[in-house]
């Protein structure tokens, strides 16, 4: 006997693995209906009641499902114990029950047996899962982890019948559905007989009894008594909430309304509103107040406030209120991390600034302590920081409307109680009408519970985009949060997406809601009460430094009376002095002047602890062996940095200027940012959290935006539009230029701005916006996205100290790329919400200095203090003058190489200037700079005057500090002052350089200064002010390029190892690298396990040996074991004394397959061939691996013989197996794999002869194809990968990825490209490529692409057509000697091509071409060399 069952109930469980003890937890059940069946498939009976519902309601979302209002079963309902006690009887007189999903519908009766205190039958009873058993018969793609998905009752239906059953939620006819295709899966073998409990007899009389397809019983079926629907007797007597008369006026209140229920774009990817334009829609709008409440977070808390105080006449709240929410989700414990509760939605409003402190808790405590899929807070965090808070109860997902819809009416009155005694008036009822059904549900009883317990309601709408037309801009970035196509239907579960239900989710009016709430005036009332309750505040405050120790000599009692800074300033005094005793042997009045000055500014500035804080931690960094830069940007303009060794370059020297750094006019908090070594920094970063505290030191927070390109290609992808026409279309917008900027040229401001190839594909793009269709769509959506905060992450140097516990101070969040909280709050605004944040910035190539300094000194014996070299070093200098700079920070580039080539540079002053110009603006400067400087070009100055501050550029403006030294010279300027005009000019603020310019003209007036010429010299200065560099920055970084050019010229081995070590993770970086060591002659080792480190090392004999650690599959606990080893025992002897040596756990198998195949092994006179050769399935390798492994077994047994001496082993190690080596590709891919490089050789190392005679050009022309347009380009190149591909218009395709010594390339073939040279996709073959540089003939025409015109078999180049040898000699070596050797070799290399011999007169510039008729020659590699082994002749090959 079958029993075919199922369960309608009251909802779904909130934790599917609770005990069905858990009574609360589990839903109860509303219908139970079953059909028995025998084993033959005949029905036997039906039953169908539905439950009489005692101590509990129906809730309205579950009545919309299955259709059983609580009035209903009440009426027609069952009493639930004799339901049970009539299916325990059927379950126990059946072999199986039986249900889609049966394990739900055991667990909702199992728990009611359970709350009757009845056994629950169900738990050990032997069940079929429709749903289960029919997964591979339906075989419907996309399940977990590349499995099937589990078919629903209509999916099975369709698959077996051929026609849908819409599910009915109504167990009755669920039942039968399931019973049908229980029984048909049966029939058709997808249950077996062993599972139905069939003998092989029974299951044939199964199938003779039903040889046809089962149909469905038929709702007449005795003794099944169907559920009639009755005419439903609600109370007629309608409520406010369900009928407005007419005839009412609509306005019925001159209050104001305010949105209090608000979400901005940081309700990541949920919701569209931008902050400013929130701001002026509310004033627009009259509006007397705004609130933002984004889910979980308050990123946008500051920049709303700012937002709203901006606005013209509001600068503290006058006319537009700010108000600070935030969406709580509220679970049952937020530390409990082993429930799925994603709880409610919860909405808090912030009185004052108190309860912004609290609301900023809860949100930070929900990411730090709740984070479980989503951030999340409970009840008892919200007591505990309730205070100054006001609670709204929030939309369809909050508590109260939650609990109304899916759980009862007398919870959710239970809920509205709680909240109502913990929040008393501070709690009121949101009332939305978003014209949904559920809504007017839950209104008509939040009403009522209002009315009951004398809470107050207000008219809300839960605001997701600023205008109704931003509608289908929100449903696509829907969409894209969750990976959808808008084409997906809306809704819940499998196949649907989420997405809002209509489009009522919009900034509305007052007059709009005061329209849609004309009912309940009352509301609108009431929201001017909330907003009377607000206290506008401020997030602005000056920036809160950490309390610095300092000695008990230099405290001043007076600090602790009025917060004074007397004794960090004393502190920082003596400090300075000290270290000025140092920097400076022979202090002048100048520069005590100075530091005077600068320590005046400072302590008028308040901040004295900044200084003593980064030159404690610096200070620390250099302690821990942390290689610490010389300064970065304007921090080195300060003497008290450079004395208290904050900085490490002389600003008195160099001109650096204070007012750059800290403007004595204007004070704002300076910014000293630190360069560490990149392996050193994070050790400096744990210092600083042990000082001040895990909860006092934070990272900072990034917003990623949706860009004008990304925002393109997000949109196309919902929009399902084809790939390349979005990528077409995400190509026509202009580097560097938002679609915002863009659409609002005009003709004239688009040449301008935009360059002018990329003019044409911008006006195509503008007009695009006005075409119908899917592209247009998408430009127009497109517009709309654009801005729209994408994701999270974390700013790469940004570190935040404060004086207390961060929560105290902003909301913090976490994140899974930081170790340390994170700020709530973005890098543009946490100085301003008083923070004081650092940069602790990792440079690579200070690791690279201080390997190679390690290396030196390990090789050399000689220690090098880099910060003591000389600055007038020839050989340096000569490095810059020959372009010699490739991997010397700053300077590498081929464009910096070749104006390096031109200028020359002989002194530092030059390198500081070469940085500074070298960039686009003053890169124009540079010829002219060259010139001067060689004296091709005179040296002129506007006025005799500016002599003193530009004769180190020769005359022209390079920076910024030389603005500012002439205003303060020519046109009595401040130093406050110059730093404004600098500001003013470099950031483009007219308004600062118009009040500035009279001003100047006075001074220069004053001066005695031709008027002419300094308007020239102001006109020069707008011009060029934005494009000037910092001077600062410039020295601070040509110092470290210096350095590492000092290291290249004296130890370049040493420096490349250094340079190889940093870039190993970079094949790219690598390959640049190893190239510059061949081209200085530096000789690269391969891997070698007696001379490798983890790092790239220099040996005794000045090479560089590859480093270990860039072995793919090489851990660096391998690499220590095996260098470990070797230090205390000495070299390995052979393969057999290495595997007996070594931990084989930190070594393993995969690790010495990877050593074998990079060459880590080739010492030892072993050949890879031999390792990997296989035999009984097993390598040579493995073999050896297990010897090795018996041999240290035996060691750690310390067997001793009678004598007591350990005895000799007797195991015998695997005998090495005779085999050919590799050919020379073979073993140049397998290394390639295992290093990313070729180490050994190169694949076109045998084809020297055809690439000095056929090759022109390699790879890396085609990094820019614009020089390389037009020329007849011949390539030879190996191929390392191959894809054949098909468009998405069937048409087939193929990408043949090429290598040759300097780049590679991938090289697109398509139509009869593809046709024709196919046959040559092969990987490792290697190629002769013929072509031209040109435009795309498809798509973006303005694009250039390498054509090809010809590929060939580069081995195959000589023989396939025919060539001449061409051998030139001169008439004055011309002897017996020669004539004989060169006749000898031909003759013994005779072969199809002709010979020609040019005799060369250099002296008298003739030449005679011989051309041998009868004797023609093999143009072998062979013969070849043989030629060039013959002094004075020069052989090349003609076509």
């Amino acid at each position: 006997m079958y029993l075919i069952f199922d369960t309608e109930t009251t909802g779904l469980p909130q934790n599917w693995k609770a005990p069905l003890t858990d009574f609360n937890n589990w839903p109860r059940m509303v219908q139970l209906a079953w059909q028995m069946h025998d084993n033959k498939g005949a029905l036997i009976s039906v039953k169908n009641y539905i439950i009489k519902p005692e101590g509990y309601d129906i809730p309205y979302n579950a009545e919309q499902i299955h259709g059983i209002s609580t009035d209903r079963a009440n009426k027609q309902g069952v009493d639930l114990k004799f339901v049970l006690q009539e299916f325990a009887k059927d379950v126990l007189s059946s072999q199986f029950v039986i249900g889609h999903n049966v394990a739900f519908d055991n667990n909702i009766v199992g728990c009611e047996l359970l709350r009757n205190s009845l056994d629950n039958i169900l738990s050990d009873f032997p069940s079929l899962d429709t749903m289960k058993e029919s997964v591979e018969y339906c075989q419907i793609p996309g399940g977990r982890g590349g499995s099937f998905k589990w078919p629903s009752l209509t999916d099975l239906h369709q698959k077996l019948f051929g026609e849908a059953f819409a599910e009915a939620h109504n167990a009755s006819a669920d039942v039968e559905a399931t019973t049908r295709c229980f029984l048909e899966l049966i029939r058709l073998d997808a249950i077996s007989a062993k599972k139905a409990n069939l003998t092989e007899a029974e299951i044939e009389e199964f199938k003779k009894l039903n040889p046809k397809p089962f149909e469905l019983l038929g709702l007449d079926a005795q003794p099944y008594q169907e559920i009639k629907e009755e005419e439903e007797s609600e109370d007629q007597t309608e409520t406010t909430e369900q009928k407005r008369d007419i005839s009412e006026p609509i306005l019925s209140t001159d209050s104001p309304f305010s949105h209090l229920h608000l979400h901005t774009q940081y309700s990541v990817l949920q919701a569209s509103s931008n902050i400013n334009a929130l701001a002026e829609k509310a004033i627009e709008m009259q509006m007397p107040s705004v609130a933002i409440t984004d889910n979980h977070n308050m990123f946008g808390a500051f920049k709303f406030i700012n937002a709203i105080f901006g606005q013209e006449g509001n600068s503290n709240g006058e006319i537009l209120k700010p108000i600070i929410g935030c969406e709580l989700s509220v679970c049952e414990d937020h530390n409990d991390k082993s429930v799925k509760d994603f709880g409610f939605q919860q909405v808090f409003l912030c009185k004052n600034k108190k309860g912004y402190h609290n609301l900023s808790k809860l949100s930070s405590l929900g990411y730090i302590d709740g984070f479980y899929y989503i951030p999340r807070v409970d009840k008892d965090l919200i007591l505990e920081y309730k205070e100054d808070l006001i609670a709204l109860s929030g939309s369809n997902y909050g508590e109260i409307p939650n609990l109304i819809l899916n759980v009862g009416e007398a919870q959710a009155e239970e809920a509205f109680v709680w909240w109502k005694d913990n929040f008393g008036d501070d709690f009121y009822v949101e009332l939305m009408r978003h014209n949904l059904d559920e809504e007017k549900h839950v209104n008509r009883i939040l009403l009522k519970f209002a009315r009951k317990y004398d809470v107050k309601v207000i008219a809300s709408n839960n605001v997701f985009y600023l205008n109704q037309s931003d509608s289908n801009a929100h449903d696509i970035l829907l969409c894209v949060k969750d990976g959808e196509r808008q084409s997906t239907p809306k809704g819940k579960g499998r196949g649907y997406r989420y997405a809002l239900p209509n489009e009522e989710y919009y900034f509305k009016s007052q007059q709009e809601m005061k329209e849609l709430f004309a009912d309940l005036p009352e509301s609108i009332d009431n929201i001017s009460e909330i907003v009377d309750k607000i206290q506008p505040f401020t997030l602005k405050t000056d920036v809160l430094l950490p309390a610095f120790d300092i000695p008990n000599d230099f405290i001043n009692p007076e600090d602790e009376k009025d917060g004074g800074k007397r004794g960090e300033n004393a502190y920082l005094k003596h400090l300075t002095y000290e270290g000025a005793k140092i920097r400076y042997p022979e202090l002048s009045d100048e520069t005590k002047e100075r530091i005077d000055f600068e320590l005046q500014v400072i302590e008028n500035s308040g901040y004295p602890g900044y200084f003593l804080i980064c030159a404690d931690f610096i200070e620390q960094a250099r302690k821990m062996d942390v290689s610490v830069g010389p300064g970065r940007g304007s921090a080195a303009g300060s003497v008290v940095a450079y004395c208290t060794r904050i900085t490490n370059v002389d600003p008195i020297k160099y001109d650096l200027l204070f007012e750059r750094f800290l403007n004595p006019e204007r004070v704002s908090l300076p910014d000293i940012d630190i360069d560490f070594d990149d392996e050193g920094r994070g050790r400096v970063i744990d210092w600083v959290v042990h000082k001040y505290g895990f909860d006092q030191v934070s990272q900072i927070i990034t917003y990623g935006t949706m860009a004008a390109k990304s925002s393109i290609r997000d949109t196309a992808r919902v929009l399902d539009l084809p790939l390349d026409e979005a990528g077409r279309i995400a190509n026509m917008v202009p580097d560097m230029l938002s679609l915002k900027k863009l659409f609002n040229f005009d003709d004239k401001q688009l040449k301008k701005k935009v360059s002018g190839d990329q003019v044409a594909a911008a006006k195509e793009l503008i007009s695009l916006a006005d075409e119908e269709g899917l592209s247009g769509d998408t430009v127009r959506l497109a517009r709309k996205l654009e801005g729209s905060v994408r994701n999270t992450g974390t700013h790469a140097c940004g570190v935040i100290i404060t004086p207390q516990p961060l929560l105290d101070l902003i909301p913090m969040t976490t994140s899974k790329d930081a170790d340390l909280l994170v700020t709530q709050f973005d890098n543009s605004v946490v100085e301003s919400a008083g923070l004081l944040k650092m940069d602790f910035l990792g440079l690579k190539n200070l690791s690279i200095i201080k390997d190679c300094v390690k290396i030196i000194k390990e090789i050399h014996a000689v220690e090098i203090d880099i910060d003591e070299i000389s600055l007038e070093d020839e050989k340096s200098y000569e490095v810059f003058q020959r372009g010699d700079t490739v991997g010397i920070f700053q300077f590498s580039s081929d464009g910096m190489r070749k104006y390096l080539k031109m200028l020359k540079p002989d002194k530092f002053e030059d390198l500081i200037a070469m940085n500074a110009l070298y960039r686009p603006g003053p890169m124009q400067y540079i010829p002219e700079f060259v010139a001067r400087k060689h004296g091709k070009s005179e040296v002129v100055f506007d006025l005799p005057e500016m002599e003193e501050f530009l004769k180190d550029t020769y005359g022209i403006t390079v920076y910024q500090e030389q603005v500012m030294l002439l205003s303060q010279k020519l046109g009595n300027f401040t130093k406050g002052e110059a730093d404004m005009l600098r500001k003013g000019m470099g950031k483009k603020i007219k308004s600062v350089v118009d009040k500035m310019k009279p001003k100047f003209l006075r001074g220069c007036e004053d001066n005695g200064l031709d008027l002419e010429k300094v308007e020239k010299v102001w006109a020069d200065w707008e011009k060029f002010a934005e494009y000037a560099f910092n001077k600062s920055h410039s020295t601070c970084y040509s110092l470290i390029a210096y350095q590492t050019a000092y290291l290249k010229a004296h130890y370049p081995a040493e420096l490349m190892a250094a340079l190889l070590t940093s870039n190993m993770n970079n094949i790219s970086d690598v390959t640049l690298n190893m190239e510059e060591c061949r081209r200085i002659g530096v000789k690269v080792l391969g891997p070698d396990v007696n001379e490798s480190f983890y790092k790239f090392a220099v040996n005794k004999k000045g090479e560089i040996r590859f480093g270990l650690g860039a072995v793919k599959g090489v851990g660096e606990a391998a690499v220590e074991a095996i260098v470990k080893e070797r230090k205390e025992n000495g070299p390995y002897q052979d393969l057999n004394d290495f595997v007996s040596r070594i931990s084989l756990k930190s070594a393993n198998k995969r690790t010495l397959e990877s050593i074998a195949l990079s060459g880590g092994f080739d010492s030892f006179n072993i050949l890879r061939s031999q390792l990997f050769y296989q035999e009984n399935s097993q390598t040579y390798l493995e073999k050896i691996m297990k010897f090795g492994s018996k041999v240290q077994s035996e060691k750690d047994s310390t067997q001793i013989d009678m004598f007591g001496e350990i005895g000799e082993s007797s195991l015998q190690a695997p005998i090495v197996p005779d085999v050919e080596p590799w050919g020379t590709m073979e073993l140049l891919s397998k290394e390639k794999e295992v290093v990313g490089v070729y180490i050994s050789g190169h694949p076109l190392d045998d084809y020297r002869l055809e690439t000095e005679n056929f090759v022109n050009a390699s790879l890396d022309v085609l990094k820019n194809m614009d020089s390389a347009k037009g020329r007849d380009l011949r390539f030879a190149a190996v191929v390392t990968g191959v894809e054949h591909r098909e468009s998405s218009t069937g048409k087939k395709f193929g990408i043949v990825h090429l290598e040759d010594y300097a780049d590679s390339f991938k090289l697109f073939l398509f139509g009869s490209d593809y046709t024709d040279y196919k046959n040559f996709l092969t990987e490792g073959w290697v190629l002769y490529l013929k072509g031209k540089v040109q435009n795309r003939q498809w798509g973006d025409t303005d694009q250039l692409e390498f054509k090809v015109h010809k590929i060939a078999m580069l081995d195959q180049l000589i023989d396939s057509e025919n060539r001449n040898l061409l051998i030139e000699v001169s008439f004055d070596v011309v002897n017996d000697n020669i004539v004989n050797k060169l006749m000898e070799t031909i003759n013994n290399n005779k072969g199809e091509h002709l010979l020609k011999i040019k005799l060369i007169n250099y002296q008298d510039k003739y030449a005679v071409d011989l051309l041998s008729r009868n004797t023609k020659v093999d143009l072998s590699k062979d013969f070849i060399d043989s030629l060039r082994k013959i002094n004075d002749l020069k052989v090349s090959i003609e076509s």
